[in-house]
């Protein structure tokens, strides 16, 4: 009876009820042509979506631990969001050629600088100094930036293909490389070494589970969890129908085309963004770190394979190799984040670093 009882309630939440007006705004703004009043309700309810998606994430982590919970947002977003760049390259043609690097390399830039800055920044502020477990975030790092050479800086020096861009044989063996790292950091995460994961103590000891708060019972998880993908196809799905308004913005401000990328990816990556935050301000910087590093790692190691999968039927080159400007900030981030890992402990000068590489990113993407 009571299990009906808070199912009934959850029901009849706001974050049950606005996913489903995102999804109905979705439905009926599909393949047309929005006014500026139409864009402006879509973009309403993908902010409401947004929230929502936080929301039932923080209730399926509440049940499963850490560092489940975060795992689960950070592929739930990503697999949609790889859903989101194949379904624009096959509407986009040629133009798209480059979409998936400039939305993978903008995922691993807003993540690996602008929420972990961001957390960062908010846990020192909470706490004076941020802390974290060096052995689970170095970990965590040294796969982002594994995955982020093999598939997005070698394609730049290849040679048998003219561009930056892999040859058949060589995005197949990228896609299997990507996929089989991820899975066997999950492997890491969630089995053999899970206490790295779990935040910790200002003195370095683990941190004590909440225990003024029961964990959902199995059914209202379950709906949570549902309520979560509906969000995340709400978001992702509107996103796509603004996309539209985003382009010509883009095209009529003489902005380059990576921009679009860039703005999808800040689009997908808020829920991530909000959870994380929320974490840092509960002095769980570890889980904040867990949601920014996981989110890279399967933006990087779920979007390839698809990629490469997609590219059977997709026509047109597959552009993947970044440019000169783009691989110095790739080594900027690489460095300073095994430099702010390292000691498990970051004030707000660490976090203060990461933002301004991350303000450097958005600018040189606005004007390269």
């Amino acid at each position: 009876m009571a299990t009906r009882i808070g199912i009934r309630s959850l029901t009849s939440q706001w974050t049950v009820v606005v996913p489903l007006l995102a999804v109905v705004a979705l439905v009926l703004s599909w393949g047309r042509s929005l006014t500026g009043f139409a864009v402006g309700l879509v973009a309403l309810c993908l902010a409401g979506a947004v929230l929502a998606a936080v929301h039932h994430a923080e209730v399926v982590a509440h049940r499963v631990g850490e560092p489940f919970g975060s795992l689960v947002l950070a592929v739930a977003v990503t697999v949609i969001e790889v859903a989101l760049i194949v379904t624009l390259m096959i509407d986009g043609g040629d133009k798209t050629a480059s979409l998936a690097r400039d939305t993978v390399f903008a995922a691993v830039m807003i993540t690996c600088n602008g929420i972990l800055g961001l957390c960062l920044l908010v846990g020192a502020l909470r706490s004076r100094i941020a802390v974290f477990n060096p052995e689970g975030t170095g970990t965590a790092l040294a796969t982002v930036a594994t995955l982020a050479v093999l598939t997005l800086v070698l394609p730049t020096f290849t040679t048998s293909q003219p561009g930056p861009q892999f040859s058949p044989a060589q995005l197949g063996f990228a896609a299997v490389a990507s996929l089989g790292l991820w899975g066997l950091f999950v492997a890491v995460q969630t089995v053999r070494h899970r206490d790295y994961f779990l935040p910790v103590t200002q003195e370095g000891d683990l941190r004590d589970e909440d225990t003024h708060a029961d964990p959902p019972s199995r059914r209202a998880t379950v709906l949570s969890l549902v309520m979560l993908l509906v969000a995340l196809v709400a978001v992702v799905g509107d996103a796509k129908a603004v996309s539209p308004t985003i382009e010509s913005g883009v095209e009529s401000a003489g902005l380059p085309q990576a921009v679009v990328g860039v703005v999808i990816a800040l689009l997908v990556l808020l829920p991530e963004t909000i959870a994380a935050v929320r974490s840092a301000r509960r002095e769980r910087v570890q889980t904040s770190l867990n949601l920014a590093l996981g989110s890279a790692m399967a933006s990087i190691g779920l979007t390839i394979p698809a990629i490469a999968l997609a590219t059977i039927w997709l026509e047109g080159p597959l552009v993947l190799g970044l440019d000169a400007t783009h691989m110095v900030l790739l080594a900027l981030t690489v460095v300073v984040g095994a430099l702010t890992v390292a000691p498990g402990r970051a004030t707000l000068l660490q976090g203060g670093v990461h933002l301004a590489i991350f303000a450097a990113f958005v600018f040189l993407a606005i004007s390269p």
